[in-house]
C-alpha cells in the first residue's frame, strides 16, 4: 500500500478499488498511514467525492474494523444511535 499514489489517485478523480481502500484504512488503524495523510485524503474525497461504491466499502471497513458485538441471541434487538452534538462520542449497548 503506497498511501501518497493512493492519495494522489483521489485528487486525480480516480475511483479507488475495494482493497485499496480496505488497506489505506487498516493501515492507518496499524499505524503505517499518518494522520497528515489521512487528512490528505479526507480532503481530496471531500472535494472529488466518492461514488455509491466508495461509500459503501468506507462503510463497511470502518463497521468491520473492530470488534462486532452478535446481538442475534436478543429477543428484540433495537438501535440506539447518536445524531451528535457536545460529549455525545460512544453509543453503549443496552441489554
Amino acid at each position: 500500500m503506497n498511501p501518497v499514489q493512493f492519495i494522489r489517485e483521489k485528487r486525480e478523480g480516480l475511483k479507488h478499488r475495494r482493497e485499496d481502500l480496505k488497506a489505506f484504512l487498516e493501515g492507518y488503524l496499524k499505524e503505517e498511514v499518518a494522520d497528515y495523510q489521512v487528512s490528505a485524503w479526507l480532503m481530496a474525497a471531500f472535494l472529488r467525492g466518492l461514488d455509491p461504491e466508495e461509500t459503501l466499502w468506507l462503510t463497511e471497513t470502518m463497521a468491520y474494523s473492530g470488534r462486532v458485538l452478535d446481538l442475534s441471541h436478543l429477543p428484540h434487538p433495537v438501535d440506539k444511535h447518536s445524531s451528535g452534538g457536545v460529549g455525545d462520542k460512544v453509543s453503549l449497548v443496552a441489554g
